[in-house]
């Protein structure tokens, strides 16, 4: 936990009381005492400090000061085919993490029906999750859940809206295709939206509508991963090509 993050709900006239893992972990974890600065942020909101005012076995008392930035939206949005439940679990976590504005979760032709009605859907039991991979990352904006159990009508009538400030689309999946630095041309300075299917790979049909609709077909190369593997290196990859710095022209010998 490499930050605080504080509901503004738990804040009054600048004191937050902490009485849950938060609390044992600024006690157990960071060891503080009466006095120290801890940073903190609000949930969706600005990043600043908090002093220890008071320490006892059941509370930790704040007194808090956010008057830092909020921190930007992540220019990479993810549509995921909805995986099993055990994996979603750690999905959730590991994009909050390495940041991603929207999560979009689908139907695929190879996605099990029943994952739908899986409690972790949920928000109130994944919400948590996000905020333990923000915590790890030192961030507070809370990536956006969106779920859709009809392929045809998400891809129809849903995904053109959310694609209108995402000019960089890209559709993962195994097979004859190039990788990834061969359809984006690093330094990728441009909002991302990037779709990742169920551990069998999206069917034809699925690969043929985000196409239509400007995607642009990659395969990471000859292994098959799990979903919950192939989520972090592929949202790395894609923060890589954000890294990389544009190659300076050399002048011309004289």
């Amino acid at each position: 936990m490499n930050i605080i993050l504080l509901d503004q709900t738990e804040v009054t006239d600048n004191r937050a009381i902490l009485r849950d893992r938060r609390a044992d972990h600024i006690r157990a974890v960071l060891g503080a005492a009466c006095g120290d600065i801890l940073r903190t942020g609000i949930i969706n909101g600005p990043m600043g400090t908090s002093r220890v005012t008071r320490l006892t076995t059941d509370a930790v008392e704040l007194e808090t000061l956010h008057t830092g930035p909020v921190p930007p939206r992540p220019d990479t949005d993810l549509i995921l085919a909805l995986p099993r439940p055990i994996m979603l679990k750690r999905i959730f976590s590991q994009a909050a993490t390495l940041g991603v504005g929207r999560i979009i979760l689908i139907n695929a032709s190879r996605v099990e029906k029943s994952f739908f009605a899986a409690s972790l859907l949920q928000r109130e039991n994944y919400h948590p999750l996000l905020l333990h991979g923000l915590e790890q990352a030192v961030d507070t904006l809370v990536p956006k859940v969106m779920i859709h159990q009809r392929f045809r009508p998400f891809v129809e009538d849903v995904l053109p809206d959310l694609l209108v400030d995402c000019p960089v689309r890209l559709v993962a999946h195994p097979g004859p295709f190039p990788s990834l630095p061969a359809v984006v041309s690093p330094p990728l300075r441009h909002r991302a939206i990037l779709a990742i299917g169920p551990e069998g790979g999206w069917v034809d049909y699925e690969i043929e509508k985000f196409q239509a609709l400007g995607f642009a077909a990659f395969a990471m190369g000859p292994r098959i991963l799990r979903v919950d593997t192939a989520v972090p290196a592929l949202l790395a990859q894609v923060s890589l090509l954000r890294q990389v710095i544009a190659p300076v022209s050399a002048a011309p010998c004289r």
